[in-house]
């Protein structure tokens, strides 16, 4: 998951609304793929001002992944693992942790570190 910034020209009477942090005015694109690049949720329009992870706790999704309203999979063991492991959306730094949401470690890590490999 990630959004991207679509530049647009300011909007009358907006004020700083649609400015965002790249100087720009703009508003957002939030998309969700899945394994096969298939988009499977995408949400356009909010304002540029806000942060990735604003506008996905500003979504419909977001309300129904708290509440457990996805029919997500139940979690399951890994292979040759016996704790369950929640299934996951994978997004970037912008995004914050959460049961079903994962993120890589931030900062720079050295090569061959746990935190490099699992990112």
């Amino acid at each position: 998951m990630d959004g991207k910034h679509i530049v647009i020209q300011a909007p009358n009477n907006t004020g700083s609304d649609f400015f965002n942090y790249k100087g720009d005015f703009s508003i957002v694109l939030l998309g969700l793929v899945d394994a096969n690049y298939k988009f499977t949720y995408v949400d356009v329009g909010c304002k540029g001002r806000i942060s990735d992870g604003g506008v996905f706790k500003n979504t419909g999704f977001y309300v129904n992944l708290q509440q457990g309203q996805l029919n997500l999979p139940q979690p399951t063991a890994l292979p040759a693992r016996k704790t369950p492991i929640p299934y996951v959306i994978v997004a970037d730094d912008d995004f914050a942790l959460d049961m079903n949401l994962m993120k890589p470690y931030p900062g720079q890590h050295d090569k061959r570190s746990k935190e490099r490999i699992f990112n």
